[in-house]
Protein backbone atom coordinates (compact mmCIF):
# COMPACT_ATOMS: atom_id res chain seq x y z
CA UNK A 1 0.00 0.00 0.00
CA UNK A 2 3.20 2.16 1.23
CA UNK A 3 4.25 1.82 -2.47
CA UNK A 4 0.64 2.13 -3.94
CA UNK A 5 0.68 5.53 -2.47
CA UNK A 6 4.11 6.83 -3.85
CA UNK A 7 3.56 5.94 -6.91
CA UNK A 8 0.01 7.90 -7.33
CA UNK A 9 2.04 10.74 -5.68
CA UNK A 10 4.64 10.30 -8.50
CA UNK A 11 2.27 10.77 -11.01
CA UNK A 12 1.80 14.44 -12.64
CA UNK A 13 -0.83 13.96 -15.32
CA UNK A 14 -4.40 12.30 -13.37
CA UNK A 15 -4.99 9.07 -14.62
CA UNK A 16 -8.59 7.80 -14.99
CA UNK A 17 -9.97 5.56 -12.49
CA UNK A 18 -11.24 2.34 -13.71
CA UNK A 19 -13.98 0.91 -12.67
CA UNK A 20 -13.79 -2.40 -9.59
CA UNK A 21 -15.56 -4.61 -11.82
CA UNK A 22 -14.29 -8.15 -13.52
CA UNK A 23 -15.82 -6.31 -17.05
CA UNK A 24 -13.83 -3.20 -16.95
CA UNK A 25 -10.72 -3.98 -16.31
CA UNK A 26 -9.49 -4.40 -19.40
CA UNK A 27 -8.73 -1.24 -22.03
CA UNK A 28 -12.62 -0.76 -22.85
CA UNK A 29 -15.88 -1.04 -21.37
CA UNK A 30 -18.40 -3.28 -23.24
CA UNK A 31 -22.08 -2.93 -23.39
CA UNK A 32 -24.02 -6.90 -22.54
CA UNK A 33 -26.80 -5.87 -24.14
CA UNK A 34 -28.31 -8.80 -25.86
CA UNK A 35 -28.58 -8.38 -29.43
CA UNK A 36 -31.89 -8.44 -30.25
CA UNK A 37 -32.36 -5.34 -27.69
CA UNK A 38 -29.51 -3.42 -28.89
CA UNK A 39 -30.67 -3.65 -32.23
CA UNK A 40 -34.15 -2.65 -31.70
CA UNK A 41 -32.61 0.49 -30.03
CA UNK A 42 -30.75 1.50 -33.00
CA UNK A 43 -33.60 1.13 -35.99
CA UNK A 44 -37.20 1.96 -35.94
CA UNK A 45 -37.79 -0.26 -38.68
CA UNK A 46 -38.39 -4.05 -39.00
CA UNK A 47 -35.30 -4.20 -40.74
CA UNK A 48 -32.60 -1.28 -41.85
CA UNK A 49 -28.83 -0.81 -42.94
CA UNK A 50 -28.16 0.88 -39.40
CA UNK A 51 -28.18 -2.89 -37.74
CA UNK A 52 -24.69 -3.29 -39.34
CA UNK A 53 -23.49 -0.50 -36.68
CA UNK A 54 -24.42 -3.58 -34.10
CA UNK A 55 -21.87 -5.96 -35.76
CA UNK A 56 -19.53 -3.03 -36.53
CA UNK A 57 -19.17 -2.11 -32.94
CA UNK A 58 -18.60 -5.17 -31.95
CA UNK A 59 -16.12 -6.02 -34.77
CA UNK A 60 -14.09 -3.48 -33.37
CA UNK A 61 -13.91 -4.37 -29.81
CA UNK A 62 -12.98 -7.81 -30.37
CA UNK A 63 -9.94 -6.53 -32.39
CA UNK A 64 -9.50 -3.58 -29.71
CA UNK A 65 -9.50 -6.51 -26.81
CA UNK A 66 -11.42 -9.51 -27.40
CA UNK A 67 -12.73 -11.78 -24.44
CA UNK A 68 -10.18 -14.32 -24.47
CA UNK A 69 -6.56 -13.31 -25.37
CA UNK A 70 -6.48 -11.62 -22.11
CA UNK A 71 -7.22 -14.23 -20.09
CA UNK A 72 -4.13 -15.74 -20.96
CA UNK A 73 -2.23 -13.28 -20.13
CA UNK A 74 -1.54 -12.13 -16.24
CA UNK A 75 -4.35 -10.39 -14.08
CA UNK A 76 -3.60 -6.66 -13.45
CA UNK A 77 -2.61 -6.12 -9.41
CA UNK A 78 -4.41 -3.17 -7.56
CA UNK A 79 -0.67 -2.41 -6.34
CA UNK A 80 2.65 -3.54 -6.68
CA UNK A 81 3.98 -6.71 -5.19
CA UNK A 82 7.61 -5.88 -5.19
CA UNK A 83 8.48 -9.10 -7.65
CA UNK A 84 8.30 -7.50 -10.95
CA UNK A 85 8.40 -3.78 -12.33
CA UNK A 86 5.66 -4.29 -14.44
CA UNK A 87 4.99 -0.35 -15.52
CA UNK A 88 7.23 1.26 -17.32
CA UNK A 89 6.28 4.86 -16.31
CA UNK A 90 7.76 3.57 -12.50
CA UNK A 91 11.34 2.90 -12.98
CA UNK A 92 12.17 4.54 -10.42
CA UNK A 93 9.97 6.15 -7.11
CA UNK A 94 12.25 6.44 -4.27
CA UNK A 95 15.96 5.23 -3.23
CA UNK A 96 13.68 3.76 -0.22
CA UNK A 97 11.58 2.00 -2.43
CA UNK A 98 14.29 0.96 -4.07
CA UNK A 99 16.57 -0.59 -1.65
CA UNK A 100 13.77 -2.59 -0.33
CA UNK A 101 13.14 -4.28 -3.73
CA UNK A 102 16.77 -5.30 -3.88
CA UNK A 103 16.77 -6.72 -1.03
CA UNK A 104 13.42 -8.77 -1.75
CA UNK A 105 15.73 -9.66 -4.41
CA UNK A 106 18.15 -10.99 -2.16
CA UNK A 107 15.89 -13.27 -0.11
CA UNK A 108 14.18 -14.85 -2.88
CA UNK A 109 16.49 -15.57 -5.18
CA UNK A 110 19.53 -16.28 -2.51
CA UNK A 111 17.94 -17.98 0.38
CA UNK A 112 13.82 -18.90 -0.93
CA UNK A 113 15.29 -20.17 -3.87
CA UNK A 114 18.29 -22.42 -2.50
CA UNK A 115 15.82 -23.92 -0.35
CA UNK A 116 13.18 -24.44 -2.17
CA UNK A 117 14.86 -26.40 -4.97
CA UNK A 118 16.27 -28.44 -2.07
CA UNK A 119 13.10 -29.48 -1.02
CA UNK A 120 10.86 -29.87 -4.79
CA UNK A 121 14.50 -32.44 -5.45
CA UNK A 122 13.34 -34.42 -2.43
CA UNK A 123 9.43 -34.18 -3.01
CA UNK A 124 10.18 -35.61 -6.22
CA UNK A 125 12.75 -38.18 -5.70
CA UNK A 126 10.82 -39.43 -2.53
CA UNK A 127 7.57 -39.85 -5.08
CA UNK A 128 9.86 -41.78 -8.09
CA UNK A 129 11.66 -44.09 -5.30
CA UNK A 130 8.78 -44.71 -2.90
CA UNK A 131 6.40 -45.24 -5.93
CA UNK A 132 8.70 -47.31 -7.70
CA UNK A 133 8.99 -49.80 -4.88
CA UNK A 134 5.52 -49.94 -3.45
CA UNK A 135 4.51 -50.81 -7.39
CA UNK A 136 6.07 -53.95 -7.21
CA UNK A 137 3.79 -54.92 -4.11
CA UNK A 138 1.14 -57.18 -5.01
CA UNK A 139 -2.68 -55.23 -5.40
CA UNK A 140 -4.15 -54.94 -2.24
CA UNK A 141 -5.40 -52.82 0.95
CA UNK A 142 -1.69 -52.42 2.06
CA UNK A 143 -0.46 -51.53 -1.36
CA UNK A 144 -3.25 -48.67 -1.86
CA UNK A 145 -2.63 -47.55 1.70
CA UNK A 146 1.00 -47.01 1.02
CA UNK A 147 0.34 -45.45 -2.35
CA UNK A 148 -2.23 -42.99 -0.20
CA UNK A 149 0.58 -42.07 2.44
CA UNK A 150 3.29 -41.54 -0.55
CA UNK A 151 1.53 -39.32 -2.61
CA UNK A 152 0.80 -37.16 0.36
CA UNK A 153 3.75 -37.16 1.71
CA UNK A 154 5.21 -36.02 -0.76
CA UNK A 155 2.62 -33.66 -2.53
CA UNK A 156 2.68 -31.73 1.01
CA UNK A 157 6.98 -31.46 0.37
CA UNK A 158 6.48 -29.74 -2.86
CA UNK A 159 3.45 -27.68 -1.69
CA UNK A 160 6.95 -26.55 0.62
CA UNK A 161 8.62 -26.04 -1.57
CA UNK A 162 6.96 -23.00 -3.06
CA UNK A 163 5.76 -21.78 0.04
CA UNK A 164 1.76 -22.22 -0.06
CA UNK A 165 -0.56 -21.79 2.02
CA UNK A 166 -3.46 -22.85 1.49
CA UNK A 167 -7.02 -22.47 2.73
CA UNK A 168 -9.63 -25.85 2.26
CA UNK A 169 -12.80 -25.02 2.51
CA UNK A 170 -15.81 -27.39 3.16
CA UNK A 171 -14.18 -30.41 3.77
CA UNK A 172 -17.24 -32.03 4.48
CA UNK A 173 -18.05 -31.58 0.34
CA UNK A 174 -14.56 -33.45 -0.30
CA UNK A 175 -14.85 -35.96 -3.42
CA UNK A 176 -15.28 -39.91 -2.64
CA UNK A 177 -13.98 -42.67 -4.40
CA UNK A 178 -16.03 -43.81 -7.62
CA UNK A 179 -16.33 -40.00 -8.50
CA UNK A 180 -15.16 -37.37 -10.24
CA UNK A 181 -13.75 -34.26 -9.16
CA UNK A 182 -13.45 -31.24 -11.91
CA UNK A 183 -11.81 -28.12 -11.03
CA UNK A 184 -10.95 -24.89 -12.96
CA UNK A 185 -7.26 -24.92 -14.16
CA UNK A 186 -4.78 -21.69 -13.38
CA UNK A 187 -1.64 -23.73 -13.23
CA UNK A 188 0.01 -27.16 -13.13
CA UNK A 189 0.43 -27.00 -9.47
CA UNK A 190 -3.30 -27.03 -9.08
CA UNK A 191 -2.86 -31.02 -9.02
CA UNK A 192 -0.16 -30.70 -6.59
CA UNK A 193 -2.70 -28.12 -4.26
CA UNK A 194 -5.92 -30.54 -4.26
CA UNK A 195 -3.49 -34.03 -3.84
CA UNK A 196 -1.81 -31.43 -0.67
CA UNK A 197 -5.40 -32.42 0.78
CA UNK A 198 -6.38 -36.02 -0.92
CA UNK A 199 -5.54 -38.15 -3.34
CA UNK A 200 -7.01 -38.48 -6.75
CA UNK A 201 -6.20 -40.37 -9.79
CA UNK A 202 -5.02 -37.94 -12.42
CA UNK A 203 -6.03 -37.91 -16.35
CA UNK A 204 -3.83 -36.96 -18.80
CA UNK A 205 -1.42 -37.15 -21.72
CA UNK A 206 1.64 -38.83 -21.35
CA UNK A 207 4.64 -37.26 -21.61
CA UNK A 208 8.49 -36.74 -21.94
CA UNK A 209 11.88 -36.29 -19.86
CA UNK A 210 11.38 -36.09 -16.34
CA UNK A 211 7.42 -35.37 -15.89
CA UNK A 212 7.36 -39.01 -17.68
CA UNK A 213 9.66 -40.98 -15.71
CA UNK A 214 7.11 -39.50 -12.59
CA UNK A 215 4.45 -40.59 -14.52
CA UNK A 216 5.82 -44.27 -14.90
CA UNK A 217 6.25 -44.43 -11.38
CA UNK A 218 3.18 -43.39 -10.24
CA UNK A 219 1.01 -45.45 -12.53
CA UNK A 220 3.08 -48.55 -10.64
CA UNK A 221 1.46 -47.80 -7.41
CA UNK A 222 -1.74 -45.36 -8.13
CA UNK A 223 -4.69 -46.05 -11.04
CA UNK A 224 -4.29 -42.62 -13.07
CA UNK A 225 -5.41 -43.14 -16.12
CA UNK A 226 -2.45 -41.66 -19.02
CA UNK A 227 -3.40 -41.32 -22.42
CA UNK A 228 -0.54 -41.49 -25.72
CA UNK A 229 -0.69 -38.91 -27.97
CA UNK A 230 -2.62 -40.90 -30.38
CA UNK A 231 -5.43 -42.81 -27.99
CA UNK A 232 -6.18 -39.16 -26.26
CA UNK A 233 -7.70 -37.83 -29.46
CA UNK A 234 -9.95 -41.05 -29.86
CA UNK A 235 -13.02 -39.87 -27.54
CA UNK A 236 -14.53 -43.57 -27.27
CA UNK A 237 -11.39 -45.40 -26.18
CA UNK A 238 -11.05 -42.09 -23.20
CA UNK A 239 -14.72 -42.47 -22.38
CA UNK A 240 -14.68 -45.87 -22.31
CA UNK A 241 -11.48 -45.72 -19.71
CA UNK A 242 -12.71 -43.23 -17.65
CA UNK A 243 -16.13 -45.08 -17.14
CA UNK A 244 -14.23 -48.68 -16.35
CA UNK A 245 -12.36 -46.34 -13.39
CA UNK A 246 -15.52 -44.95 -12.00
CA UNK A 247 -17.18 -47.89 -12.20
CA UNK A 248 -14.79 -49.72 -9.82
CA UNK A 249 -15.83 -47.83 -6.57
CA UNK A 250 -12.73 -48.73 -4.48
CA UNK A 251 -10.33 -47.10 -6.94
CA UNK A 252 -9.61 -43.22 -5.92
CA UNK A 253 -11.73 -40.42 -7.53
CA UNK A 254 -10.55 -39.16 -10.84
CA UNK A 255 -9.65 -35.26 -11.22
CA UNK A 256 -9.85 -33.61 -14.15
CA UNK A 257 -9.54 -30.23 -15.44
CA UNK A 258 -12.22 -29.68 -18.28
CA UNK A 259 -11.44 -26.32 -19.55
CA UNK A 260 -8.23 -27.85 -21.29
CA UNK A 261 -5.97 -25.45 -20.64
CA UNK A 262 -4.82 -23.10 -17.95
CA UNK A 263 -7.04 -19.25 -17.44
CA UNK A 264 -5.61 -16.60 -15.47
CA UNK A 265 -7.41 -16.82 -12.44
CA UNK A 266 -9.55 -14.25 -13.18
CA UNK A 267 -12.55 -16.84 -15.41
CA UNK A 268 -13.66 -19.59 -15.85
CA UNK A 269 -14.18 -20.96 -19.95
CA UNK A 270 -15.83 -23.71 -21.44
CA UNK A 271 -15.80 -26.90 -20.13
CA UNK A 272 -15.34 -30.11 -22.71
CA UNK A 273 -18.54 -31.85 -22.22
CA UNK A 274 -16.34 -35.47 -22.58
CA UNK A 275 -16.03 -35.88 -18.35
CA UNK A 276 -20.20 -35.20 -18.16
CA UNK A 277 -20.74 -37.83 -20.38
CA UNK A 278 -19.05 -40.90 -18.32
CA UNK A 279 -21.40 -40.63 -15.82
CA UNK A 280 -21.45 -40.80 -11.67
CA UNK A 281 -21.21 -38.50 -9.28
CA UNK A 282 -19.21 -34.88 -9.99
CA UNK A 283 -17.51 -33.07 -7.24
CA UNK A 284 -16.99 -29.52 -8.46
CA UNK A 285 -14.36 -27.71 -7.06
CA UNK A 286 -12.86 -23.98 -7.17
CA UNK A 287 -9.64 -22.99 -6.70
CA UNK A 288 -8.81 -18.86 -5.95
CA UNK A 289 -5.03 -17.78 -6.52
CA UNK A 290 -4.14 -14.57 -3.97
CA UNK A 291 -1.79 -12.68 -6.92
CA UNK A 292 -0.66 -10.43 -4.07
CA UNK A 293 2.37 -13.21 -2.74
CA UNK A 294 2.54 -14.42 -6.76
CA UNK A 295 1.41 -15.12 -9.81
CA UNK A 296 0.38 -18.94 -10.24
CA UNK A 297 -0.72 -18.40 -13.84
CA UNK A 298 1.17 -20.37 -16.18
CA UNK A 299 1.18 -18.09 -19.45
CA UNK A 300 2.53 -21.44 -21.81
CA UNK A 301 2.77 -19.63 -24.76
CA UNK A 302 5.40 -17.06 -23.39
CA UNK A 303 7.18 -19.30 -20.94
CA UNK A 304 8.36 -22.78 -21.00
CA UNK A 305 7.80 -24.65 -17.78
CA UNK A 306 11.34 -24.49 -16.40
CA UNK A 307 10.52 -20.85 -16.95
CA UNK A 308 7.82 -20.86 -15.13
CA UNK A 309 8.48 -23.19 -12.15
CA UNK A 310 11.55 -20.61 -11.79
CA UNK A 311 9.22 -17.48 -11.36
CA UNK A 312 6.81 -19.28 -8.74
CA UNK A 313 9.73 -20.57 -6.57
CA UNK A 314 11.52 -17.15 -6.97
CA UNK A 315 7.82 -15.58 -5.57
CA UNK A 316 7.19 -14.52 -1.96
CA UNK A 317 4.84 -17.75 -1.45
CA UNK A 318 1.52 -19.04 -3.33
CA UNK A 319 -1.64 -18.56 -1.41
CA UNK A 320 -4.29 -20.13 -2.65
CA UNK A 321 -8.32 -20.59 -1.26
CA UNK A 322 -10.02 -24.15 -2.38
CA UNK A 323 -13.27 -24.35 -1.83
CA UNK A 324 -14.97 -28.04 -1.84
CA UNK A 325 -18.79 -27.86 -3.28
CA UNK A 326 -21.41 -30.33 -2.76
CA UNK A 327 -21.71 -33.17 -5.43
CA UNK A 328 -23.75 -33.01 -8.47
CA UNK A 329 -25.47 -35.51 -10.63
CA UNK A 330 -27.03 -35.21 -14.08
CA UNK A 331 -30.65 -34.60 -13.75
CA UNK A 332 -33.23 -35.90 -16.15
CA UNK A 333 -33.53 -34.43 -19.59
CA UNK A 334 -30.02 -32.85 -18.94
CA UNK A 335 -27.51 -33.51 -21.58
CA UNK A 336 -23.89 -33.13 -21.16
CA UNK A 337 -23.37 -29.73 -22.28
CA UNK A 338 -26.25 -28.31 -20.23
CA UNK A 339 -24.77 -30.21 -17.38
CA UNK A 340 -21.19 -28.81 -17.39
CA UNK A 341 -22.42 -25.35 -18.09
CA UNK A 342 -24.10 -25.90 -14.73
CA UNK A 343 -21.41 -27.39 -13.00
CA UNK A 344 -18.86 -24.27 -14.31
CA UNK A 345 -21.41 -21.84 -13.19
CA UNK A 346 -21.31 -23.17 -9.73
CA UNK A 347 -17.79 -23.61 -9.66
CA UNK A 348 -17.46 -19.44 -11.31
CA UNK A 349 -19.90 -18.30 -8.63
CA UNK A 350 -18.37 -19.87 -5.48
CA UNK A 351 -15.12 -18.90 -6.57
CA UNK A 352 -15.29 -15.03 -7.47
CA UNK A 353 -14.57 -15.84 -11.23
CA UNK A 354 -16.14 -14.30 -14.60
CA UNK A 355 -18.05 -17.16 -16.64
CA UNK A 356 -16.93 -17.02 -20.40
CA UNK A 357 -18.51 -19.12 -22.09
CA UNK A 358 -15.68 -19.53 -25.25
CA UNK A 359 -13.41 -22.41 -25.72
CA UNK A 360 -10.13 -22.42 -24.44
CA UNK A 361 -8.42 -23.84 -27.29
CA UNK A 362 -9.06 -20.62 -29.19
CA UNK A 363 -5.42 -19.98 -26.69
CA UNK A 364 -3.52 -21.26 -29.90
CA UNK A 365 -6.53 -22.09 -32.47
CA UNK A 366 -8.96 -19.85 -34.39
CA UNK A 367 -12.28 -18.96 -34.14
CA UNK A 368 -14.77 -21.89 -35.37
CA UNK A 369 -17.34 -21.27 -38.32
CA UNK A 370 -20.00 -22.47 -36.42
CA UNK A 371 -19.32 -19.56 -33.64
CA UNK A 372 -19.88 -17.05 -36.73
CA UNK A 373 -22.77 -19.14 -38.04
CA UNK A 374 -24.51 -19.02 -34.83
CA UNK A 375 -24.52 -15.29 -34.43
CA UNK A 376 -26.08 -15.41 -38.45
CA UNK A 377 -28.80 -17.72 -37.42
CA UNK A 378 -29.54 -15.25 -33.58
CA UNK A 379 -30.22 -12.44 -36.14
CA UNK A 380 -31.82 -14.12 -39.23
CA UNK A 381 -34.30 -15.55 -36.77
CA UNK A 382 -35.10 -12.43 -35.10
CA UNK A 383 -35.83 -11.18 -38.61
CA UNK A 384 -37.82 -13.58 -39.41
CA UNK A 385 -39.61 -13.05 -36.18
CA UNK A 386 -40.33 -9.81 -36.32
CA UNK A 387 -41.92 -10.78 -40.57
CA UNK A 388 -38.75 -8.60 -42.01
CA UNK A 389 -38.55 -11.90 -44.08
CA UNK A 390 -41.45 -14.29 -45.77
Amino acid sequence: QWATIRIEKGVKKPQPQMLKTPAANGIIERDETPMEKEIARLRRADFEFSDIFYFCRKGFEAIVEDEVTQRFSSEELVSWNLLTRTNVNFHYISLRLTVVWVIGVIVRYCFLLPLRFTLAAIGITSMIVATTMVGQLPNSSVKNYLSEVIHLTCSRILVRALSGTIHYHNKENKPQKGGICVANHTSPIDAIILTNDGCYAMVGQVHGGLMGVIQRATVKACPHVWFERSEIKDRHLVTKRLREHVADKSKLPILIFPEGTCINNTSVMMFKKGSFEIGGTIYPVAIKYDPQFGDAFWNSSKYNIVSYLLRIMTSWAIVCHVWYMPPMVRKEGEDAVQFANRVRSAIARQGGLTELPWDGGLKRAKVKDTFKEEQQKNYSKMLVRNGSIG
